[in-house]
């Protein structure tokens, strides 16, 4: 598959067989529905320089034998997966590190050109094993063996079907995966680009990978193009061998598929019983596996002969283009993800342009609606009203983006993270690194247009402790929503995300005073966080031995501070306490996220 630069600057991949011997595979249908069986004790052998294609009709549990072969699929799961690479059988984890799952939907970044995310895989892969040249130079060639170099300088939204299922396998290329398994790779192409799909896989296994894929039902050319055909009906293997011996096999049986009819589609109609129940006898008769035959390897343009294999093992012993593959540290990667964060922040203007722009609009509203609150005396109860729209506002325009937008992101997640990319604690490191200083952003142009124009104290430190405690409001309500995004569905997310931010609202002090709470909801209240934002705000603007206010009346009743501190039965001293409290909930919440977000990946 790959030019003779790539094969210069990378090593070899080693081959590695996948054997599995009486899989047997369980699920639960309802809550109390007795279990039943998917896969129904299969065998068989995907060999290294081999195109595997698992098929059979739909419920045959082709995804679900190719999730498995993956690891993505490991409980209700008996019998025996072994991967052999030499004669030595590997483990788990080792295998995990080498093989790679291209799932049937292209899970792809939209807002990066191919060259961009494929610059991003070998940083990721590769990490300093090359330079910048030399990277670029086994992208190019990847990206021309593919035919995506025309493409390069296009983002991934505009892309067409077949060039994103092509650069879906250009990005597991990069460091030459050893195994690799596609989920209907086909799906979604018309007949030349599935065509061009097919050939590039086959290709690739005969650079000496092992790739394995599930098709439905391809034409016959493209069936004839497979070297190793799976067959599976009702949980049951009915035929594996290659694709050529597919009628001689049905012959065999008293099975004549007719004259220029499509072999898989015949076979698939004798497995679905069109023409008889034939399935014990298909079953038996799978077992034998004189049916497989693997024909020599064919030099195409992809390969290289025997000449340029010594000339490439003489350049690599001369030290001029030995190549040693090491995986980069997470800090690398940290750094790697945290720059990808911030280019597809800065792209996506729904996230940040837009955003911003209301921010600073709806705290020109609201500062204009509460003109001279923060100042004048009479209007003091009318400024707690403002203090309450506050965190109100910033709790729902940072919740309820989190809510919609983060389950968007767990397929590519949920790829990248499989097929060893990074860490997950690395990627919501960088996510957190990343978003904060954003969210941070967002509050603080909030608060500098809403806390002038509502004419609060013009004193820096007061300033200083308003803008902390809704930066730290705007933090815990985003991790709140990465908290339901990462539970359940967006719907469910929107709807319980109203209604904690309503249960948070009732214990903030203001449409309730505390004075006026029985001591059991009073001790309830100590778990709102908003709370904490709201006495923080009302320490900020009205604590700390401020003077009395300005009154237009001959009787202003809140003109002194500390009348309305102890009306509201707050302390007015206690910011530093607030503080404290929502950054406590801001560790707790991110890590419940995290834990939350891993369930989520492991289970998806």
């Amino acid at each position: 598959m790959y030019h003779r630069s790539i094969l210069l600057n990378l090593p070899k991949s080693q081959s590695t067989d996948i054997e599995f011997q009486n899989v047997i595979y369980t699920v639960q249908i309802g809550f109390r529905s007795p279990n039943k069986q998917i896969l129904k004790g299969v065998s068989g052998c995907f060999k290294t320089g081999e195109l595997t294609a698992i098929m059979g009709p739909s419920g045959a549990g082709k995804s679900s034998l190719l999730n498995i072969l993956t690891g993505l699929q490991r409980k209700n799961v008996d019998g025996k997966v072994a991967y052999i690479t030499g004669k030595v059988e590997q483990s788990w984890n080792d295998y995990k590190k080498q093989a790679c799952y291209i799932q049937q939907d292209d899970q792809l970044y939209p807002l990066f050109t191919v060259n961009e995310i494929m610059t991003m895989s070998a940083d990721l892969k590769l990490g300093q094993s090359l330079n910048s040249k030399g990277k670029q130079m086994v992208i190019d060639d990847i990206l021309d063996s593919l035919d995506l170099t025309k493409c390069k300088e296009t983002r991934c939204d505009r892309l067409s079907g077949g060039q994103r299922k092509r650069l879906s396998i250009a990005l597991e290329l990069v460091d030459n995966p050893p195994v690799i398994f596609l989920d209907e790779p086909t799906t979604g192409l018309d007949s030349l680009s599935s065509m061009q799909c097919v050939s590039v896989l086959k290709n690739l296994a005969r650079g000496g990978r092992t790739v394995v894929c599930t098709v439905h039902q391809p034409s016959a050319a493209i069936y004839d193009m497979f070297d190793h055909v799976y067959m599976l009906a009702d949980g049951h293997c009915m035929f594996q061998g290659a694709a050529g011996n597919t009628v001689p096999y049905l012959s065999s049986l008293g099975l004549n598929c007719p004259k220029y009819h499509n072999p898989a589609d015949y076979v698939i109609e004798v497995v679905s019983c069109e023409y008889g129940d034939f399935r014990n006898q298909l079953t038996v008769a799978a077992s034998d596996s004189s049916w497989r035959f693997v024909p020599p390897p064919k030099l195409d343009k992809f390969s290289i002969n025997e000449e340029e294999e010594k000339k490439v093992n003489s350049n690599r012993n001369n030290g001029k283009t030995t190549v040693l593959i090491t995986t980069p540290s997470e800090i690398i990667k940290l750094r790697i993800l945290v720059k990808r964060c911030c280019l597809q922040l800065y792209r996506d203007w729904t996230v940040t342009h837009l955003k911003l722009v209301l921010h600073f609009l709806v705290g020109i509203l609201l500062g204009l609606k509460f003109t001279d609150c923060g100042s004048d005396g009479s209007k003091t109860f009318s400024n707690i009203g403002f203090l309450l729209t506050t965190t109100v506002y910033l709790c729902y325009t940072s919740m309820m983006p989190a809510v919609l937008k983060f389950p968007t992101e767990l397929l590519v997640l949920r790829k990248e993270h499989f097929n060893n990319w990074y860490k997950l604690r690395t990627y919501y490191l960088a996510f957190i690194i990343t978003n904060i200083p954003m969210q941070a952003f967002f509050a603080t142009v909030y608060s500098s247009v809403s806390y002038y124009l509502s004419s609060q104290p013009l004193e820096l430190f007061r300033f200083l402790m308003f803008t902390s405690s809704a930066i730290l409001t705007t933090i815990i309500a985003e991790a709140m929503g990465l908290i339901l995004g990462t539970t359940v569905n967006p719907v469910n997310g929107t709807f319980l995300g109203a209604i904690s931010v309503c249960a948070m609202l009732i214990f903030a002090g203001f449409l309730v005073l505390y004075t006026h709470m029985s001591h059991f909801w009073y001790t309830v209240s100590f778990l709102s966080y908003l709370r904490y934002s709201m006495e923080a705000m009302v320490s900020a603007l009205y604590g700390y031995n401020r003077e009395k206010m300005y009154c237009p009346d001959l009787y202003c009743h809140y003109r002194a501070p500390q009348t309305l501190i102890k009306e509201l039965g707050m302390d007015g001293e206690g910011f530093w306490f607030d503080v404290t409290v929502l950054g406590i909930n801001i560790f707790v919440i991110l890590c419940i996220a995290y834990c939350t977000l891993k369930r989520k990946i492991s289970n998806f």
